[in-house]
């Protein structure tokens, strides 16, 4: 059922009869897209989040491109009148005539400037409008006339048989010509030979200017730019779209990485983001050389995705129908076109994008997909981690062994082609070896020698500003601009070649990957190290470190992490200052929306991303409560156990063995009470496993088992869903059959696999407990350097050093999202028991969640706490249950 509802003078469909706060959050977020501010958006997890914020943002561009039709109108209007008051004279116009002198000559050329910028003004509208007329005119046909579909499916297949004949041909050339062929590949070595590189003004590669002409063709709109976390998360999204009024008339486009959309089987297989990368970007350029008709001596592989017709016509398949990823990649392989070329192709014409955080946050990505923001609204779900987000983007980390390997592998290169080299290139060549040599030298060793056998007499972390860094590595006088271009263009196109006979790979960079070093340098291989992602390119190492180096040098440090060995030893750069790469987005864009389900504190974001960028003023928070009745759920703080036990798990007391026998009373207190699950949240896996083995040791365990079958949450995220799957079968199990096992008791950890993203919604999570606080490790050196730079930079706040306040902040982010993953819809019901009696505190307290916060009770004994839960427990409050998303 399709509801509309007014709020003030806006109307917002609905699919069904929205809830208060949902009205609440949809009129806030207009007002704050209406007045192009910035607003930090807080609706608890099932509070119908998603649906809120599509209705919101979809009813103000409905309003927002009416009135500009309207103003666009009246503008052309006025043009066609004030022509017709042309014919006639006017008196200002004479009295401007007998004007004499300078004054005169003023006024007739302000007049003239005035003229010239309203007739340029309406010229780009009656372009516009021709652009828009014919764009949906292009894309009404498209939606209704089906023959348009029939002949490109016909051309398709047309074009799939002659493939196949050309194909045919090819084998039975290669078979009559036999060791001719093979002969011939060994010219190919021509092609490793590098092109002058240009770093001032380098020209435009052949994609982006393809890029550009198929978007030139839809000029862009007002446009919507929502971006999350995972694909999964995006999915969803795009669902609820689905589902929405706006659903049938929303030109939505999914963009996604190369990992995700590409149909191309010969390059899906490769596995690593990177190689499939390369392997696309090479495939391109043969493509252009085959259709510019250049003469090669050998033919190569060309992507039979990427052509420009199909892509014209999945992009205008996905701006006519609302299409996930999924959706995405079954029209691709459907219409033989490239899904991540062409929903690129179609960011023009889309009112809303949806796509992951890397491409928003990321400029350089941000720019590579045709993303421009300029006077758009962009929208970040899942904000709670942004601050994190944005630092692991721009943060970097090099190995020892990778600095030795591409040294190595780069040497061979320079040595082997040094005659056929551009004088230019070799110099750019000679700089990134003096670099290696001078990065592993600074770690203690010898670029020359074999990483794995180099050991570091002075173990240990040492952190530096960059110039220091530069000044002690010995090579601040080289320019890390111009040279970072230089491995940016080399090192990220690679030439990977795939022999079907006997998947040989070449090229400049699988070249290089092929060559080792010799017996002087210990027989030191290149290989790819367990956990590491493949990379085509020994360059791509590096590209990363080389570009945040040219970071301005209040904004980060550099990390020197000495390890055993120079392989084991390590370079990093640290991004301290997120705030200077998220300005540019919010300089460019015309209202940004940062919004979750547990947003506080936010502090952090004002503070850190927003203080330096834009104005308080223009800042507005909005949190809206929950949903489910005051009854439905019980958050208590608990201050002592069952022994009157002061609850304290510091670092110092936790690991006492009285503290954790208290907390196992705790526990086999609830799973007499609690029916179904209970979730209980450990701050580290390492006292997971503490309390786990001093349980196992005592008895405990035993005992928690004749109640609840106990799981464990694993460290290996591809074992997740296998333990959810059985915790969930257990529970379920125990609900319909009864008897002495009442349900599960799952250990996790937060900040783990299970505190983000899952959902513990009815008998899954009907008590989630909190052991201590979990307070990030102050020990270590990157969270010591942050909390040095934001007592420098940042004011002091009620009397507590930023230091301080940063600590509390990740400590109650972390506790926040944790807590949140039991209650999802209206008529869920759990119990929250926080155990510590910090947690009393005015600082921490404060830091809730609203919802939660006004809800909770503050047990000093461990008798009251028991008696409310048992209460809760056995008496099922009433609710409409209907899910929300």
């Amino acid at each position: 059922r399709s509801a509309a509802v007014g709020k003030g003078r806006v109307n917002f469909p609905f699919p069904y009869t929205p809830y208060s706060i949902q009205e609440d959050f949809m009129a806030n977020l207009y007002d704050v897209l209406e007045a192009g501010k910035v607003g930090i958006f807080e609706s608890p997890t099932g509070t119908g989040k998603s649906l809120s914020l599509i209705c919101g943002a979809l009813s103000w561009l409905r309003d927002f491109e009416e009135k500009k039709k309207q103003e666009e109108a009246r503008l052309l209007a006025d043009e066609h009148s004030g022509q017709d008051k042309q014919q006639q004279p006017t008196s200002c116009s004479a009295e401007a005539s007998n004007c004499q002198g300078s004054a005169g000559e003023l006024v007739w050329i302000t007049e003239f400037m005035q003229k010239k910028e309203e007739q340029a003004m309406v010229d780009r509208l009656k372009e516009e409008q021709i652009r828009r007329k014919k764009r949906e005119d292009r894309l009404e046909k498209i939606r209704h006339n089906v023959q348009l579909k029939y002949a490109s499916k016909r051309k398709r297949l047309e074009d799939d048989e002659t493939q196949r004949l050309l194909q045919l041909s090819k084998e039975i050339l290669s078979t009559e010509l036999g060791s001719d062929v093979l002969e011939q590949l060994d010219h190919e070595e021509e092609e490793l030979i590098l092109a002058e590189y240009e770093s001032d003004e380098e020209k435009k590669g052949r994609q982006t200017a393809l890029l550009e002409f198929l978007q030139s063709s839809f000029s862009f709109s007002s446009q919507i730019y929502y971006c999350s976390r995972t694909h999964s998360q995006l999915a969803q999204f795009v669902h609820e779209v689905q589902k929405s009024p706006f659903g049938e008339e929303i030109r939505l486009v999914s963009l996604g990485s190369r990992q995700n959309l590409c149909v191309n089987e010969e390059v899906r297989h490769l596995g690593a983001v990177q190689l499939i990368n390369d392997r696309c970007v090479e495939m391109q350029k043969n493509k252009h050389e085959e259709s510019e008709g250049k003469k090669r001596r050998v033919s190569r592989a060309v992507c039979p995705f990427y052509s420009y017709e199909q892509m014209q016509f999945l992009r205008d398949e996905v701006l006519v129908k609302v299409k996930d990823i999924e959706q995405l990649v079954a029209l691709g392989k459907e219409t033989k076109a490239c899904p991540y070329y062409g929903s690129r192709y179609a960011i023009p014409a889309a009112q809303l994008v949806v796509l992951p955080y890397q491409m928003l946050l990321h400029e350089s990505t941000r720019c590579a997909s045709g993303i421009k923001l300029k006077d758009q609204v962009v929208i970040i779900d899942e904000a709670h981690n942004l601050i994190d987000t944005i630092t692991c983007i721009y943060s970097a980390e090099v190995r020892g062994s990778q600095l030795c390997c591409a040294h190595s592998q780069l040497l061979q290169y320079m040595e082997r082609y040094r005659k056929r080299l551009k004088a230019k290139n070799l110099m750019y060549i000679k700089q990134i070896l003096y670099l290696l040599e001078r990065f592993v030298s600074i770690l203690g060793g010898n670029v020359n020698q074999n990483p794995n056998a180099q050991s570091i007499s002075q173990a240990g972390t040492e952190l530096k500003s960059i110039n220091d860094f530069l000044f002690q590595s010995q090579i601040d006088n080289i320019n890390l601009f111009k040279l970072f271009g230089f491995v940016e263009r080399y090192g990220a196109t690679s030439v990977v070649k795939i022999n079907k006979e006997k998947q040989k790979m070449a090229g400049l960079q699988n070249f290089l990957l092929t060559l080792h070093q010799g017996p002087d340098k210990g027989e030191f291989r290149c290989r790819v190290e367990d956990g590491q992602p493949k990379m085509a390119s020994p360059l791509m190492q590096i590209e990363g470190f080389l570009s945040a180096l040219t970071s301005a040098n209040q904004d980060g440090r550099v990390i020197l992490n000495r390890q055993g060995t120079v392989a084991k030893s390590s370079l990093k750069f640290l991004l301290l200052n997120p705030a200077v790469h998220f300005a540019k987005v919010l300089k460019e864009c015309r209202a940004a929306i940062v919004a979750g389900g547990t947003m506080q504190p936010v502090s952090d974001f004002r503070e850190q991303l927003l203080s330096c960028a834009i104005g308080a003023d223009r800042v507005v928070e909005f949190s809206c409560g929950h949903v489910i009745p005051p009854d439905n759920i019980l958050p208590i703080i608990l201050c002592s156990g069952p022994s009157n036990q002061q609850l304290e798990f510091t670092y110092q007391k936790r690991d006492l063995p009285h503290m954790m026998d208290e907390m196992g009373r705790i526990l086999g207190n609830l799973c007499n009470v609690v029916p179904g699950g209970v979730v209980c949240f450990f701050p580290s896996y390492e006292y997971e496993k503490q309390v786990y083995t001093h349980w196992e040791g005592t008895g405990l365990l035993t005992r928690l088992a004749t109640k609840k079958k106990i799981f464990q949450e694993p460290k290996k995220a591809n074992q997740v869903e296998q333990v959810l799957a059985e915790y969930t079968k257990c529970i379920k199990r125990c609900s319909q059959v009864g008897g002495h096992v009442t349900g599960a008791l799952l250990f996790s950890v937060v900040g783990g696999k299970m505190s983000e993203g899952i959902n513990f919604s009815d008998d899954l999570g009907r008590c989630v407990v909190m052991v201590g606080m979990p307070y990030p490790n102050i020990k270590s050196p990157e969270l010591q350097e942050k909390m040095a730079y934001l007592d420098k930079t940042m004011p002091r706040t009620a009397g507590q050093p930023p230091s301080k306040m940063l600590i509390e902040n990740l400590c109650m982010k972390a506790v926040n999202q944790s807590i949140g993953r039991a209650i999802r819809h209206q008529k869920d019901f759990a119990s929250i028991l926080l155990v510590d009696h910090r947690y009393a505190r005015p600082s921490v307290f404060n830091k809730l969640p609203q919802w939660i916060k006004e809800r909770t009770e503050i047990k000093y004994t461990f008798g009251l706490a028991f008696a409310a839960l048992r209460k809760v427990s056995q008496k099922p409050p009433e609710g409409d249950g209907r899910a929300l998303c």
